[in-house]
């Protein structure tokens, strides 16, 4: 047994097999001693831990601590070889990448090339101004007693015909509407019909028919020969705010012409020159009362001696169009109107004009005559009488009594609505006509209620019986007039 100066005891028992059975720790002898004891022996072997231990002189123990301390620097910088790699194999089977695009799978658009884009190139600025004097004069947008717009007087089209006018001013006045003459036969042919913008032709009485001439955005020195006028003929006057010209009429008609509101705008002429109202004896050597021709160019200067309102109204337009509807339409390429047998009628298409052209008859249809027509021509221009729209309107022709009844002067209601017949472009469409207020125009719509577009120009109304007959042979259509 060994006994060690600071009490550090090493006790060897048995064979040098075994190196400590113990270490004991003392008073201020800390863990590290222990812990470098233990290396010395596992690095250096028993005998120089024991020559370390065995050294109890004090001075000879600083020499063993520096002695230890350079023991250890030395193990510290002995060479380590590096550890050996040795390579494994592997029996798991790769995974495929899922980033890695695979076979048949659909190609991502997003991951395609971008296609390329062409470069922007710089516009530059105008090196040429426009001066202020050179733009275009603004529009201004006429607004009555400085209400608002009115857009309706942006249109110079003529809102009869849906035309522009030669003169513009003409516009500026009141609409005209001219009774005249169809019968007797020796009055044809007639003055002014080809200068209208809308003419009406109704049954008067005893087999005879009257032309209704509304002039607008022409002028006539000679339209008539004029005569009298007609309960129906309130109902044009109203629908155009239209001055009416007549001469003279059945005490009945004219009293209620008369105690109307339409009597400021009544101009009734007779048989006589009259500067006011302007009339114009014709050349023609017959009676008077079919020789009176009212000069329309004139009438203007006489309404402003007489203080008689010739202000534009508000005038509804109708609706024009020059294409032609699509669809199933029916062919017409004459309309015949039999009002009796002293009077009778038809219109032939012409589609390399897009107009129909009027057809008189030219004798009655008594005892063996047969049917026979003639063109009828305007005398004021030379111009046959043609329309490009044909309008058969069905009204109900009543009798107020029987006084009336006998002396046939009819009430022809053309209020409301009814049936009717279109035809243009030598096409014939079933219609319905719309008259909601006494002051209104008509409005022409298809069976399923959607506006009817005529073709520009002039529009020639013929008005049947609500108990009239009509029928179609191929493209002639046969409308017989009958009374109540």
């Amino acid at each position: 047994m060994y006994q060690f100066y600071d009490g550090w005891a090493l006790t060897r028992f048995g064979s040098s097999n075994s190196l400590y059975e113990r270490v004991t720790e003392r008073n201020n002898i800390s863990g590290i001693a222990e812990k470098i004891v233990q290396a010395l022996s596992f690095a250096f072997g028993t005998i120089t831990c024991m020559t370390f231990c065995a050294f109890s002189h004090i001075r000879l123990k600083t020499a063993c601590w520096i002695l230890t301390t350079f023991l250890l620097t030395a193990c510290a910088a002995l060479p380590v070889s590096a550890p050996r790699l040795a390579a494994q194999t592997l029996s798991v089977d790769p995974t495929l990448t899922p980033f890695q695009p695979q076979a048949g799978a659909l190609v991502n658009p997003a991951l395609q090339p971008a296609t390329p884009q062409i470069q922007p190139t710089y516009t530059p600025y105008p090196t040429k101004y426009v001066l202020v004097e050179n733009l275009p004069t603004p529009l201004v947008i006429p607004s009555p007693d400085g209400g608002m717009p009115d857009f309706s007087l942006l249109n110079t089209n003529n809102p009869l015909t849906g035309l522009p006018v030669a003169d513009p001013s003409l516009l500026e006045r009141r609409p005209m509407v001219i009774k005249v003459a169809n019968s007797p036969d020796y009055i044809r042919p007639q003055s002014g019909l080809t200068l209208a913008d809308v003419v009406y032709e109704y049954y008067i009485e005893w087999g005879d028919t009257r032309f209704i001439a509304v002039l607008y955005g022409n002028d006539s020195t000679m339209v008539g020969p004029v005569r009298s006028g007609r309960y129906f003929d309130e109902h044009v006057a109203r629908m155009y705010n239209a001055f009416l010209v007549f001469k003279g009429a059945d005490p009945r008609e004219l009293s209620y012409l008369e105690k109307s509101t339409l009597n400021d705008f009544l101009v009734i002429v007779y048989s006589n020159d009259s500067v006011c109202p302007p009339v114009i004896i014709g050349p023609e050597r017959r009676d008077s009362y079919n020789n009176a021709f009212f000069n329309t160019t004139q009438w203007a200067a006489c309404a402003r001696r007489n203080g008689v309102d010739n202000s534009k109204p508000a005038l509804r337009s109708a609706f024009f169009t020059e294409q032609v509807a699509q669809g199933a339409a029916l062919n017409a390429t004459r309309v015949y109107s039999f009002f009796s047998k002293y009077n009778y009628s038809y219109w032939d298409y012409d589609p390399a004009t897009h107009k129909y052209f009027r057809y008189q008859e030219s004798n009655d249809m008594v005892g063996d005559n047969v049917e026979a027509y003639a063109p009828l021509f305007d005398k004021q221009t030379g111009l046959p009488v043609t329309t490009e729209n044909v309008v058969v309107l069905f009204a109900p022709y009543t009798f107020e009594n029987q006084y009336d009844a006998h002396d046939e002067v009819y009430h022809i209601d053309l209020l409301d609505s009814g049936n009717a017949y279109v035809f243009r472009d030598g096409a014939a469409a079933p219609a319905l006509w719309h008259r909601t207020d006494l002051d209104q125009p008509l409005l022409l719509t298809t069976l399923t209620g959607n506006p009817i577009y005529l073709r520009p120009g002039r529009t020639f109304y013929e008005v049947m019986g609500v108990t009239s007959a009509y029928s179609q042979a191929g493209s002639d259509w046969h409308f017989v007039f009958q009374t109540p």
